[in-house]
C-alpha cells in the first residue's frame, strides 16, 4: 500500500506497513522550475508543472496542490506584497479602515487566484489519480486577521460580539474553499490557521471552536478527510484543537511530537509533523535530514502517523535532502542504519553577547521563520516596526530569520526555543504571541527608562538638564557650562524634555538639574553658578 491509499488509512487512525510521506511543497515547486514565488503562484501551469516535478523526485504519498494563506484574503480585497522567494504577504486590511463586514461579499470560485488554484487542483487529479491531494485552505482566525489586523486582539475583549460575527463569516469563506478543492479533486482539506497560536485555550473554545467545527463538520458530512494545520508554540491549544472534530492535527517542530501522538491518541485523531524546517531540511546535511526524519517515525509510531514537514517547504530547500527522507521512509534497512550511526551534530557558533543591549539605542530583536512567509511572524513585526518611530530614534529593531545562518545564530546565542520571539535589548521578552500594542511600549520604554538610570549611576560626572522645553532649560544650561569652564573639568552634559522620561526620575517640576549620583538639585529654580559650581564638584 502507497499514495493515496495509505495517507487515507493512516488519517482514519490505521496501522500502516509504511509511514505515509507528504512534503508540503509550496513554493519550492517554483523553485524546482526554475520560478520565482510571484510567477508561480499567478500560473495553473506552472504549479501543475512545479508539483509534477516534485513528485518525480520525492515519490510522495501526498502533497498540496499550492501552500499559499493569502488566496482568501486577496480575493476578499486585501492588499499582497510580493517575494521571490516566499508566499506573498498582506499589506492591507479592508476591515480596519472604513469598511464593514457587510460590506464585503461572499467568496466565489471566480475571484481573485482561486481559478488557478482550480484549474492547477484538476489537472493534476487527472494526472495522479493514486496521490492524496491536499487542498490548503486559510483559517477562520488566521483570514479574520488578515481582514482586521492586529486589532482582532483587543476587540475580542472590548467588542466580543464583533469578533463572533467576523470568524462567522471566515468561517463560512473557509467552507467555501474547502468546497471549490473538493470539487475539483482534493482528498483531503487542510485547515491552517497558524494564528490561534498567539490565543491560549480559553480565548480558542470561546471564539474559534465553533467556527472551525463547522468547517470539519461540513467536510465529513461528504465523506471525505480533513486535516487541523497549526505552526508556532501552540502546544496549549492542541487538546482543545481535537475537540473540534478534525481527522487529523499536523504541527511544526515548536511543538514535542510526543505530546501531540499522547493527546490525539485520546482524541482518536491522527497527527503528523514535524520535521525541522531550517536548522535541518534547509541547512542540514542529507543524513540529518534521515536522522531527523527516523526520530520522528520512532517517537510518532506507525499508527495514525504522518511524516511531514512542520510547514510550507522554504524555496531553496535542497533537493538532496526531501530526496534522503523519502528513500529513508521505505527503507527499513536504511532506518536501522541510521539509528545505529554515531550522529555528529554540527557545532553550533554562539556569540558572544555579554555586552550586548548597551548601546545608547534599546535594541528590539524579532527572532522569525521569514516574516515574509509566516503570519504569526508578518505580524509580530509589524507591532514592532508600528511603535518604533513613537520613540524618536531612541528605538531600532532588526528581524533575524532563522531562514539564514545568521538567524539560527542570534537564535541560539540569546537561548531562544521559540518563534517568533521579541528580544529587547538582549532579553527575551515576549515568547511566540503578539503582544498588545500598550504592554510592547511599556516594555521598550521601561527599557529605555532601565538605561537612563544606568548611565546616570556608571558615567562619572554626567549632568541631565531636564525640562520641559529647549527654551526653559537654556538658562541653566548657560550657567552649568560657565561653571564646567570656571573649574577647568571635562563633564558631559545632556538635555532631556521627554516628559516621561522625566516623570520617571520623580521630577515634579522643571527645570531641574541632575547629578550622576541621581540627587535632585534644583526644582522650579535657576541656581546661581557659585552654587553650580559646589554640586560639580561632588561629581568629580
Amino acid at each position: 500500500m502507497k499514495g493515496k491509499q495509505l495517507v487515507l488509512a493512516a488519517l482514519g487512525g490505521s496501522r500502516t506497513a509504511t509511514i505515509p510521506w507528504v512534503p508540503f511543497v509550496g513554493v519550492h515547486g517554483g523553485h524546482l522550475i526554475g520560478k520565482n514565488a510571484n510567477e508561480y503562484l499567478h500560473s495553473a501551469a506552472l504549479m501543475v508543472s512545479g508539483i509534477s516535478k516534485a513528485i518525480e523526485l520525492y515519490d510522495p504519498d501526498g502533497i498540496p496542490v499550492c501552500f499559499d494563506l493569502q488566496i482568501e484574503a486577496e480575493a476578499l480585497g486585501c492588499e499582497l506584497g510580493w517575494a521571490d522567494e516566499n508566499p506573498p504577504a498582506v499589506l492591507s486590511h479592508p476591515l480596519a479602515g472604513k469598511m464593514n463586514l457587510a460590506d464585503l461579499k461572499p467568496l466565489s470560485p471566480e475571484q481573485g487566484r482561486i481559478p488557478a488554484v482550480l484549474a492547477a487542483t484538476r489537472e493534476l487529479r487527472k494526472k495522479y489519480p493514486d496521490i492524496a491531494l491536499y487542498g490548503l485552505v486559510t483559517g477562520p482566525f488566521t483570514l479574520g486577521l488578515h481582514l482586521l489586523g492586529t486589532e482582532i486582539f483587543m476587540k475580542m475583549f472590548e467588542d466580543p460580539a464583533s469578533i463572533h460575527k467576523l470568524l462567522d463569516f471566515a468561517a463560512s469563506v473557509t467552507r467555501s474553499m474547502s468546497q471549490y478543492y473538493l470539487d475539483a479533486g482534493c482528498d483531503i482539506i487542510a485547515v491552517v490557521d497558524p494564528m490561534t497560536s498567539q490565543i491560549g485555550p480559553d480565548q480558542f473554545t470561546e471564539f474559534i471552536h465553533q467556527p472551525v467545527k463547522s468547517v470539519f463538520d461540513d467536510i465529513r458530512s461528504q465523506g471525505k478527510f480533513s486535516s487541523f494545520f497549526v505552526c508556532g508554540h501552540a502546544q496549549q491549544n492542541i487538546e482543545v484543537m481535537c475537540k473540534t472534530g478534525p481527522d487529523n492535527i499536523s504541527i511544526d517542530e515548536n511543538i514535542p511530537l510526543d505530546y501531540v501522538r499522547k493527546i490525539c491518541s485520546g482524541h482518536g485523531i491522527s497527527f503528523g509533523g514535524n520535521l525541522q524546517l531550517t536548522l535541518v531540511m534547509l541547512m542540514g546535511t542529507p543524513e540529518d535530514c534521515q536522522k531527523n526524519a527516523v526520530e520522528c517515525m520512532d517517537i510518532a509510531g506507525d499508527t495514525g502517523f504522518i511524516l511531514a514537514p512542520g510547514c510550507d517547504l522554504p524555496m531553496k530547500t535542497p533537493v538532496k535532502n526531501l530526496q534522503a527522507v523519502s528513500q529513508v521512509v521505505r527503507d527499513t534497512y536504511q532506518q536501522e542504519v541510521i539509528r545505529t550511526l554515531e550522529h555528529k551534530p554540527g557545532k553550533t557558533i554562539m556569540m558572544n553577547l555579554d555586552d550586548y543591549g548597551k548601546s545608547d539605542r534599546v535594541i528590539v530583536d524579532i527572532i522569525t521563520l521569514d516574516s515574509e512567509s509566516c503570519a504569526p511572524c508578518q505580524y509580530m513585526v509589524e507591532a514592532v516596526r508600528e511603535v518604533a518611530p513613537h520613540f524618536e530614534g531612541l528605538v531600532e529593531w532588526r528581524e533575524h530569520s532563522i531562514k539564514n545562518l545568521e538567524g539560527v545564530t542570534f537564535m541560539s546565542s540569546l537561548f531562544v526555543k521559540n518563534i517568533p520571539t521579541i528580544c529587547i535589548d538582549g532579553k527575551i521578552t515576549f515568547v511566540s504571541q503578539i503582544p498588545p500594542r500598550n504592554e510592547l511600549i511599556r516594555a521598550i520604554q521601561n527599557r529605555i527608562n532601565e538605561k537612563l538610570k544606568i548611565r546616570l549611576r556608571v558615567k562619572q560626572g554626567e549632568i541631565l538638564l531636564l525640562g520641559k522645553s529647549a527654551g526653559e532649560i537654556a538658562p541653566l544650561r548657560e550657567r552649568t557650562l560657565q561653571a564646567i569652564a570656571e573649574l577647568g573639568v571635562t563633564i558631559e552634559v545632556r538635555e532631556e524634555t521627554d516628559s516621561e522620561i522625566i516623570q520617571s526620575l520623580g521630577i515634579a517640576q522643571t527645570p531641574a538639574f541632575v547629578t550622576v549620583k541621581y540627587k535632585i538639585r534644583s526644582e522650579a529654580g535657576q541656581p546661581g553658578t557659585d552654587v553650580i559650581k559646589e554640586w560639580i564638584k561632588e561629581t568629580i
